[in-house]
């Protein structure tokens, strides 16, 4: 005899997810568990004290560490003469607006100007544009696979996005040039990113279901290519709709600080890169220190390729101490530095504090939370997820107390937009620098050439490379 209930219980298992490899029934929790661990925590004058102080205020400000406050001074034995501020606003461009930054001071002291920016949203616009065309042509290369393959599962979540890399940065201004803010300023959608982008990644997922159903029937490789144009086609109207049209030229004219206009020029973005810019970013090497990986190897990080014709991104792995001699050696050569960290560990933004100890949530609530740095990453509780600049040190004996950090978040957190790094927090929290190759030694430079061990979409450098 069939046995109905035997069956309608191993149909919900397949349905709802109760297997031989879910958790067992013994782990649970019961009611009264539960009502005795609360019972455990005893609520007396103290803890109601935090209760009140917790649940009614910003728990930043009440973990703050105010003995580090009061030791910690903008004073740097070295600084780079560093002219505005920049402001990302509600986006994910840090990426970007990092490398903009180590560009226009040149050019403000090349034209002799009190202040400049270069257009974000311009090379926004672009970012996009290239990674809608990457994205699509991964679904071509993947028409074959499952739906619920594990890589393509994690690039139909994440479809474009502001995150991105030094080498996306690179890719951009070699293909499409760069303009001055002034030629392309931000909009409402540039500069408030999130609905915008949630309209274009139905738009492309949409698209990856039409190709996809294209493969099914037995399109070609070629053939679905075929059909690429129609669908970019859509994603460039979108763009133009929310940023406006990019300039194919523009005219150049600057004052300086007595007042002289320069004669006008008519530009490209492409001639206002080589021309004013002259920034040869090919030069530049990408170190990452990332303890989760052997070092002295070079590393490559499947499906994070900037444009269909370029290839994933890629950095040479060392240890933390010579990532920071290539960092010190180049700033302290009058180089700005871009690197990227973990901003969300032992940060106090209000004050532009970079430091260890200076939020002690242990001592606050109770608990410990201290992890190695490997674990950290291996537990995917640490991340690089934000970029910077360099622009001074502070050293002492010929070692550095303290790094100067110009930020991309508007002028009112720190000291004017710069923020104090602490050379503890720099060992535990930065994780990649991009230096000129010159300060690299010639056997770390030379990795950069081996054959690089490729990390799945799925290892935890996988999201540190995606930088917002």
């Amino acid at each position: 005899m069939i046995n109905h209930t035997v069956i309608l219980m191993l149909l919900c298992g397949a349905l709802f997810g109760t297997s031989a490899h879910a958790q067992s029934a013994d782990g649970a929790l019961s009611a009264k568990k539960s009502q005795e661990l609360l019972k455990s925590i005893a609520v007396d004058a103290p803890t109601r004290a935090a209760i009140n102080a917790v649940s009614n205020n910003d728990i930043r400000g009440l973990a703050l560490n105010r003995d580090i406050l009061a030791r910690t001074d903008d004073v740097f034995s070295f600084n780079l003469p560093t002219k505005g501020i920049t402001n990302q606003e509600s986006t994910g461009r840090c990426w970007m607006f990092a490398g903009l930054n180590l560009m226009r001071q040149d050019v403000i002291k090349k034209w002799d100007m009190e202040e400049f920016e270069l257009s974000q949203s311009y090379l926004a616009f672009w970012d996009l544009f290239e990674k809608s065309n990457v994205f699509l042509e991964y679904i071509i290369a993947t028409r074959d696979r499952d739906i619920m393959d594990r890589e393509l599962s994690k690039m139909l979540e994440q479809p474009v996005g502001d995150g991105g890399y030094w080498e996306y940065m690179v890719s951009l201004v070699q293909k499409h040039g760069v303009v001055p803010k002034s030629v392309m300023g931000e909009t409402n959608s540039s500069a408030n990113t999130g609905r915008m982008h949630g309209i274009l990644k139905t738009l492309l997922r949409r698209q990856a279901m039409t190709l996809r159903t294209l493969g099914e029937v037995g399109k070609t490789e070629s053939e679905l290519r075929a059909e690429k144009p129609a669908l970019l086609a859509e994603v460039m109207r979108l763009l133009v709709l929310n940023y406006g049209v990019p300039p194919t030229e523009f005219e150049w004219r600057t004052t300086d600080s007595t007042g002289k206009v320069s004669e006008p020029q008519i530009l490209t973005p492409r001639e206002f890169y080589d021309e004013v810019i002259g920034v040869d970013l090919s030069e530049y090497v990408s170190l990452g220190s990332y303890s989760n990986h052997p070092f002295g190897k070079n590393y490559v990080i499947s499906a994070t390729r900037p444009m269909a014709e370029k290839q994933d991104v890629s950095f040479v792995n060392v240890e933390m101490a010579m990532l920071k001699q290539c960092a010190l050696a180049a700033l302290l050569d009058s180089n700005r530095v871009w690197f990227g960290c973990d901003v969300g560990k032992e940060s106090y933004s209000k004050k532009g504090l970079l430091m260890r100890g200076v939020l002690n949530y242990e001592e606050l609530f109770g608990v410990d939370l201290d992890m190695p740095k490997t674990a950290r990453l291996n537990y995917r509780d640490q991340t690089t997820n934000h970029a910077m600049v360099f622009v001074g040190v502070d050293m002492l004996n010929e070692k550095p107390r303290k790094w100067r950090v110009e930020n991309s978040w508007g002028k009112d957190p720190g000291d004017g937009g710069y923020f104090v790094m602490s050379d503890d927090w720099f060992d535990e929290y930065v994780m990649n620098v991009i230096v000129p190759r010159r300060y690299v030694p010639a056997e770390v430079s030379k990795l950069t050439s081996e054959a690089p061990v490729v990390l799945p979409i799925w290892d935890p450098t996988w999201e540190s490379l995606k930088m917002e």
